[in-house]
């Protein structure tokens, strides 16, 4: 009998291109255990900085994408944790007769709060009724039907944009489903778990996929660095406010709309682009950076197409429920004029420091605050201008990721609403923009703490909760915290040196048509609005410092 003949090896395939010939490793990858102080000592738990003849790259199970997919599990699994003391009801019968215990303020002094549960039954989900179609009347704290400022009726609608409303129109028609079969079989399983609770899950899990869809899109967006998404998935942020409510949607498109442009494909940015619009609006202020550096480079066709299609989806998406249900639709646009100062703003803190009434002291039930919308609105085009001088005049054509941080968090800082979950829109544009990890560490825990002293700050101080000051007092820290972000990220624009994503002769690996590309102002643009002094190689001389250690 003879020996079956030996199998050939076979040598890795190339993964450098084949300029750079067959490589074992990925030597240009960087490596954080390397080149990062505090990467380096979390390390060690696994035996230490990864080994200089280590096949970067050419493992088959643990790759760097699956082990930031377990990261973001495990704090999603933490953030569903935190949340579980609401999901506790009452009554008996079958799921839809139970309701959530929230007696005597639970979801305040557990932490637990979230939109997602009293939404079931005060926007009539738990009726089965279609959002922007049904309406209700506002009761006061007695029960008694409200009136506005003009004397008519406070009638309401449901308030999201039109594909978060209809996200939650799924989830609640898939745990009726579930009643519905709990019922039919007589499962005491099945009945055990309440209407409510099956819609929180059902939709906790599809905000789970979208940030794990988040989590992918900042990966591939971060070149190089591919580790830097690892702040995505381990985000302390994602502890609190991942279910608080649907933020995850939007964020997920907003971001496939970056990675979607960051691939050339202008015309897909555009749909994702404009289902995020749909879903929330502020991935639409992902379009001025675009249009910025379009103007810079004078490659404006692309990012017409993308705000084109955008502006073309979201009005696919909206129109058929404008047309049947006007009055509902319009409710999103009508409930963010009328509000006032959030707790979480700007305004509020001056106010709970200060004693100032606001800029419009007096108003009626629902009347809008004119002045204060003004004020919002002139603070926020001010700050674009601002962005807009730093695209012109930095050295170097700022990123794309590097000007979506700063419009969105002008956008957060100069706005009459911060909730807290809208934090999570800031967390895939920081990483990217300022991959410093122990930096933007320090603002992410910062950032998700203020959620202790906000619930205990509604508990009540009669309940022993804390006093307003405790509360706003920890606001301001954490807006300190994103204007440092602010200011890093713009000294690294005008300092593009320091910026830890351009060393080794990269340039934007977020840019799309703007990789790249030279300057090329209109010719009748303003002198003011060029940049000073010459322009700078993209090949920078960080190639001699590729092996050092930076402080991350």
């Amino acid at each position: 009998m003879t020996a079956a003949p030996s199998r050939p090896t076979v040598s890795p395939r190339p993964l450098a291109g084949p300029e750079q010939g067959n490589c074992r490793s990925d030597d240009d990858r960087d490596l954080p255990s390397r080149t990062d102080a505090l990467a380096a000592a979390l390390s060690e738990m696994v035996g230490g900085p990864v080994g200089r003849r280590a096949l970067i790259g050419r493992t088959r199970l643990f790759t760097p994408l699956r082990v930031m997919f377990v990261i973001a599990l495990a704090l999603l699994a933490l953030g569903w944790s935190t949340k579980a003391a609401c999901l506790q009801t009452t009554g008996s019968g079958a799921p839809s007769q139970r309701v959530a215990n929230w007696d005597n303020q639970r979801a305040y002094y557990e932490l637990c709060y979230s939109d997602t549960v009293p939404l079931y039954g005060a926007e009539l989900l738990s009726q089965g009724k279609f959002p922007y179609k049904s309406s209700w009347l506002e009761l006061d704290s007695a029960g008694r039907p409200q009136t506005q400022y003009d004397g008519s009726p406070a009638v309401r609608h449901m308030e999201y944009p039109v594909l978060t409303g209809v996200y939650q129109y799924v989830a609640m028609s898939l745990a009726k489903t579930y009643t519905l079969v709990a019922v039919a079989t007589g499962w005491p399983l099945l009945n055990g778990v309440a209407e409510v609770v099956m819609f929180f899950n059902i939709a906790a899990f599809g905000l789970a996929l979208a940030w794990l869809a988040t989590v992918w899109a900042a990966a591939m967006l971060a070149g190089r660095r591919i580790w830097d998404a690892a702040l995505v998935a381990g985000s302390p942020i994602l502890i609190f406010q991942a279910f608080t409510n649907f933020d995850a949607l939007a964020t997920a498109l907003a971001t496939g709309g970056m990675l979607a442009w960051a691939r050339r494909r202008p015309v897909l940015a555009g749909v994702l682009l404009g289902l995020g619009v749909s879903a929330k609006l502020y991935p639409i202020l992902l379009l001025l950076p675009l249009v910025l550096l379009g103007i810079r480079t004078g490659r404006m066709g692309a990012v017409g197409r993308t705000a084109a299609v955008t502006a073309l989806t979201w009005l696919v998406v909206n129109l058929p429920v404008l047309l049947l249900y006007p009055r509902g639709w319009s409710e999103f646009f009508r409930l963010n004029t009328r509000r006032a100062a959030d707790m979480d703003s700007l305004y509020n803190v001056v106010t709970s420091f200060t004693g100032w009434r606001g800029f419009d002291p007096g108003l009626g039930f629902w009347q809008p605050p004119l002045l204060l919308n003004a004020v919002v609105a002139v603070l926020f085009l001010s700050a674009c201008a601002g962005v807009a001088y730093i695209a012109f005049t930095a050295p170097r054509r700022p990123r794309v990721a590097q000007l979506a941080f700063l419009v969105v968090a002008a956008f957060l800082l100069t706005n009459k609403v911060w909730s807290p979950q809208f934090s999570l829109w800031l967390v895939p544009l920081a990483v990217l923009a300022l991959p410093h990890r122990r930096i933007l560490l320090a603002w992410m825990t910062i950032d998700a703490l203020v959620w202790v002293p906000r619930m205990l700050y509604l508990f009540g101080e009669q309940k022993m909760g804390l006093p307003e000051q405790w509360f706003t007092a920890t606001v301001l820290v954490r807006d300190v915290a994103v204007l440092v972000l602010v200011g890093l990220v713009i000294r690294q624009i005008y300092r593009p040196g320091a910026d830890l994503v351009r060393r080794r002769g990269v340039d934007d690996p977020a840019g799309g048509v703007f990789d790249r590309a030279p300057d090329a102002f209109p010719d009748r643009w303003p002198q003011r609005l060029r940049p000073a002094g010459t322009s700078i190689d993209l090949k920078e001389t960080d190639d001699a410092r590729r092996d050092s250690p930076v402080p991350a």
